[in-house]
């Protein structure tokens, strides 16, 4: 009884902070995304300056995953669709990029304007595809996109003399704009290298595609997305058009790969159909599950576990005593052995997780 009595005692402080947090916290819901991001780009602009420049290339890595991936859960986790082609969505917006902006960096457009455009070319290759596949469910949708992630690559081949062939196409690097090198030497006093750059340019867009996707989802097309996604049937009874919902989920998420493959351009310096193959597309929607569907922090876990992992993975094995092809082919298997792991032991992922761990606390004060 003792016990009983202390608890809530001892919980009532804690819900009177969070009672009075609540009160100062926007009451727009843009307003608190927008809050978070603004904490978030914080964090970002310390972690990169904290960091080694390998690091700060892995982060750049980690954000255009990202951002294909927080396209991807709009699809798949929010709307029920299966992908296995956005690794060649991405190839689009890859490609687009390079063609506006050269090998040189001749191109006569800004760099914001010519990725606005690539991702309004990979949204409208997005909406055919969309509106092909908006009659097909399961795995007769993975096998109509896992036909595009095999056959975009190709095009490359078939075009070469303006796609570069199997060499690709190389993508200059941009410059760092002297407005952002002279804001980051007054704050850190140091000059800004080409690839921490690059790092802020990823997760700058990486930023702003959340803001948006995370007011998307919460507004009146999110409802939409997951009334579609629960059940069709009730849906279209309510006078929801399942085929307009669907292509346009795939639009949404399609400009995200789109913005994806041009900052993956602009950060590898070239798009060729070697990294462009059905196993980035299988990357995108393991990241997916693992992080979490339906959710953008889980797009975010997931894409990190897609890129640290398997370094890490690779060092133990080297740091065991295998050689270098040994150790590099650990890795894929750990990141397997993890997936089945979390779709047997966390069908929710790792968010799920994270919110079943939080509600355990609060329940227990």
């Amino acid at each position: 009884m003792v016990q009983q009595t202390d608890r809530p005692a001892t919980a009532a402080p804690a819900r009177r902070r969070l009672a009075e947090l609540r009160r100062w916290r926007p009451r727009s819901t843009f307003a608190r995304h927008a809050l978070v991001i603004v904490v978030a780009l914080v964090a970002v602009v310390l972690v990169l300056e904290l960091t080694s420049p390998f690091r700060n290339s892995q982060f750049a890595t980690m954000s255009y995953y990202a951002i294909a991936a927080a396209g991807l859960t709009v699809l798949t986790g929010l709307n029920g669709q299966i992908s296995l082609g956005h690794g060649a969505l991405m190839a689009v917006g890859a490609y687009t990029t390079g063609l506006l902006l050269g090998s040189e960096g001749e191109g006569a457009l800004p760099l914001p304007l010519i990725m606005l455009i690539a991702a309004a070319v990979t949204a409208l290759v997005g909406a055919v595809v969309g509106a092909a596949a908006a009659r097909l469910h399961g795995p007769y949708l993975a096998g109509a996109t896992l036909a595009l992630a095999v056959a975009v690559p190709g095009l490359a081949i078939y075009f070469d003399h303006t796609l570069g062939g199997e060499q690709g196409l190389r993508i200059s690097s941009p410059e760092v704009p002297g407005w952002f090198d002279a804001g980051i030497y007054f704050l850190f006093a140091h000059e800004t290298p080409s690839a921490k750059y690059l790092a802020y340019l990823g997760w700058g867009t990486l930023l702003l595609v959340l803001l948006l996707l995370a007011n998307l989802m919460a507004g009146r097309i999110g409802r939409v997305w997951r009334a579609v996604r629960d059940d069709e049937v009730a849906a279209e009874l309510a006078g929801i058009r399942l085929g307009q919902v669907r292509v346009l989920a795939f639009v949404v998420s399609a400009a995200c790969a789109g913005l994806a493959g041009a900052v993956l351009g602009v950060v590898v310096r070239l798009a060729a159909p070697s990294g462009f193959t059905i196993v980035l597309s299988l990357g995108l929607l393991t990241a997916v599950v693992v992080g979490g569907l339906g959710s953008l922090v889980g797009a975010l876990l997931g894409s990190a576990l897609l890129v640290f992992l398997p370094p890490a993975v690779t060092n133990l094995g080297i740091g065991a005593g295998l050689d270098g092809t040994q150790a590099a082919q650990l890795a894929p298997f750990v990141y397997g052995v993890v997936l089945v792991l979390v779709m047997l032991l966390a069908p929710s992922g790792a968010v799920g997780v994270l919110k079943k761990v939080w509600a355990r606390r609060r329940r227990t004060g």
